[in-house]
């Protein structure tokens, strides 16, 4: 069936007048009066019918006032009976209402079950309300309420019959502890969320009071400029500072503008509600946000700070805060300097600052660096004290002997105290001279009392360096620098210590050095050379045939020291031409002595004569020929052919640094020097050269 509209109504009643013309019953029929309506009061009926279908539930209707009972109010909607409504739904109109009144009504039922229409004027009325709060949420304008209640998590407010939320945090700017004073108040809300189909509505106090304040910043802010002074009450104190109220606007004074000087706390400064005197140091025209200084209004102490404190000067100050890495001393009101940790003491390295020093201690400091645009000052503690390493050098020179306990043992030395806080280290190559370090350290233990000698301070590096061996001398070194000297061609008297297959150990000098003599070395003849007829603790004479100081080894051998001795005999008591063995030249060295072979001594030949050779110093020459250093030129051994960088190398080991040298051998020295340069047939075409130019 169609819906009938009401501007259709009397279209369709004047349709149905016409259909329904007077007609003439059949006779014999008669119809009551009662049956028998008129076409006006049928069309009236149909029309009546047709509005009432086109009523909905859930509208707000027109509704005229009927006449009022004691408990309700009688309308008329148009249906076919009348609506009541309870008059205390009206209490809330500015009038009561009379007979005759048009009122909006809310038409929650067309008919109940006892066939009454239910009526609403205060649906009606929210009903009107809700399309008022649409507008104004659409159009972002403010609603006026009153806070009803309190719920959780916040306000109900009543905007005139709607209930709302109010979130705590929307009530003020700041959290409001007491919302007494703010109930039942008429006041602006604005509208931040509506549902109308869940009837959810949420406001805020908040933002009506940002806007107005926006509005006043905007408006006090256009008034100030920055480095204009003004004064203000100090509102709130936070760790980072204080907020000043400026008179309707708050700057934030923050805790490194209030003094040139070191403040832990701004509640060191200021104090709530206190009255201050603030310079406007920045003003953000974005945020409105102002920065506040007091330290501005007077004169910075870093100005001219290089001239007050130059390096080098040394000042009193007082130690104002310690940290991990150091401590702050205040020189003056707003300049504090800095003394790390390494600058506190010369011997306490890995100690707390709180440990050295403490807060409220006034010290004795060195300025050591001064960096004005940065605002620091480097200030040492230590240089105001005497370096401990100076005064052990002046008290302890190079070469001291020392007695201290040993401290620690390290893989790689000993530390020996030298006085509460000084310690010298041994290296393990200085703890003995005829043992590895690994095996010297072994015989020490911590508390141990040793003497050592001073070997080296480096005041820079803070270092003293130690030695015990250097207490009896190297005996490898010459009798002069303190050894019993052991040198190239001396002759040695040797104890066995060990045999082995390829030759003997031995043990020789005070302290004791040890040897090893090869198998090949043990005797000139073959036969000989064998390490069996030696036994321990035999004592045998060699020769030192090298020496290397930088590896500690002494070379030795006993058929060198043969061949030397044959070759003395023959140079005194005969000659290799004369046919005499060397059995009897031998025989008659030992008569002339009056000594037996067993008992006899060494016999120190006179140096070979050096007639026609100018440059020749007998004196200087050993038994064998050879010498300790060049004299003069030493080159000259590249002017005999043959003798190239190789053998002037071997030559100068062997002790051979002159072809004058060479010139004055005998044939037995010319032999040995043969074998230990290792060259065969050379050595006479050698000679006969060094002859022929020691004579030109």
């Amino acid at each position: 069936m169609k819906e009938t509209t009401l501007s259709g109504r009397s279209e369709q009643a004047a349709i149905v007048h016409a259909c329904l013309e007077p007609f003439d019953p059949p006779e014999g029929t008669q119809m009551s009066d009662n049956f028998n309506p008129s076409t006006d009061d049928f069309a009236a009926m149909f029309e009546s019918s047709t509005a009432a279908s086109a009523m909905q539930e859930g509208q707000v209707i027109p509704a005229t006032v009927i006449r009022i009972d004691n408990d309700a109010v009688l309308v008329d909607i148009g249906l076919k009976t009348e609506g009541r409504i309870p008059v205390k739904e009206f209490s809330m109109e500015d009038k009561e209402p009379e007979a005759g009144d048009i009122v909006d009504v809310y038409l929650d039922r067309i008919e109940n079950a006892l066939g009454d229409a239910v009526l609403s004027r205060d649906k009606a009325r929210r009903e009107e309300r809700w399309i008022k709060l649409e507008k104004c949420f659409n159009a972002e304008e403010p609603v006026k309420g009153a806070i009803s209640g309190r719920v959780k998590g916040g306000f109900t407010v009543d905007l005139g019959g709607v209930n709302a939320f109010l979130p705590g945090s929307q009530v003020d700017i700041r959290p409001v502890r007491d919302v007494g004073p703010l109930m039942g108040e008429i006041q602006p809300f604005q509208i931040l969320k509506l549902d109308r189909a869940r009837g959810n509505i949420v406001v805020s106090r908040r933002a009506i009071l940002e806007e107005s304040r926006a509005e006043q910043r905007a408006e006090i802010v256009s008034d100030m400029a920055e480095g204009d002074v003004r004064k203000g009450i100090v509102k709130n104190i936070t760790d980072y500072g204080a907020f000043v109220d400026l008179g309707g606007i708050d700057g934030l004074l923050h805790v490194t503008d209030m003094s040139w000087k070191r403040i832990n706390h701004p509640s060191q400064v200021v104090e709530v509600g206190q009255e201050v005197e603030i310079q406007i140091i920045k003003i953000n025209p974005d945020t409105q946000r102002i920065s506040l200084g007091m330290k501005q209004l007077g004169s910075d102490p870093w100005d001219g700070i290089d001239i007050r404190y130059p390096v080098g000067a040394r000042l009193k100050g007082q130690v104002t805060n310690i940290t991990d890495y150091g401590a702050f001393v205040e020189l003056e009101d707003g300049v504090e300097g800095l003394i790390h940790v390494s600058e506190m003491s010369w011997t306490k390295k890995n100690v707390h600052p709180g440990k050295i020093l403490s807060t409220s201690q006034e010290v004795d400091v060195e300025v050591l660096d001064v960096d004005s645009e940065k605002r620091r000052i480097s200030l040492g503690l230590k240089q105001t004290m005497d370096n401990p390493w100076t005064a052990f050098l002046a008290e302890h020179p190079i070469g001291t002997e020392i007695e201290g306990e040993v401290r620690g043992i390290t893989e790689f030395g000993l530390f020996v105290g030298l006085g509460p806080d000084l310690d010298g280290m041994v290296h393990i190559n200085d703890i003995a001279w005829d043992k590895s370090g690994e095996q010297a350290i072994e015989a020490f233990n911590k508390g141990d009392m040793v003497k050592a000698k001073v070997l080296d301070v480096d005041v820079d590096k803070e270092r003293i360096s130690l030695g015990i061996k250097q207490l009896s001398g190297d005996p490898i070194e010459a009798p002069a620098d303190g050894g019993s000297g052991v040198k190239r061609g001396t002759i040695v008297t040797c104890t066995v210590t060990e045999i082995t297959s390829g030759g003997i150990e031995i043990e020789f000098g005070s302290p004791a050095m040890k040897s090893f003599i090869r198998r090949s070395d043990l005797s000139r003849d073959r036969a000989d050379q064998r390490p069996e007829r030696f036994a321990v603790g035999d004592k045998i004479d060699a020769k030192v045939m090298s020496v290397d100081r930088s590896s500690r080894r002494v070379s030795l051998s006993i058929k060198a020291l043969e061949i030397a001795e044959e070759a003395e005999a023959v140079a005194q008591y005969g000659s290799a031409d004369a046919g005499a063995s060397l059995g009897d030249i031998l025989g008659a060295a030992l008569a002339s002595s009056g000594t037996s072979k067993e008992t006899s001594e060494k016999v120190t030949p006179t140096p070979p004569s050096t007639d026609g050779v100018a440059t020749a110093d007998a004196s200087a020459l050993d038994e064998s020929g050879r010498l300790s250093g060049p004299q003069g030129d030493a080159d000259d051994l590249k002017q005999i052919k043959g003798v190239g960088p190789a053998f002037e190398k071997k030559l100068n080991e062997a002790g051979i640094y002159h072809f004058w040298q060479i010139a004055a051998l005998t044939d037995a020295q010319l032999a040995t020097l043969e074998e230990e340069v290792g060259t065969s047939g050379k050595g006479a075409e050698w000679k006969a050269q060094s002859e022929e130019l020691a004579n030109a």
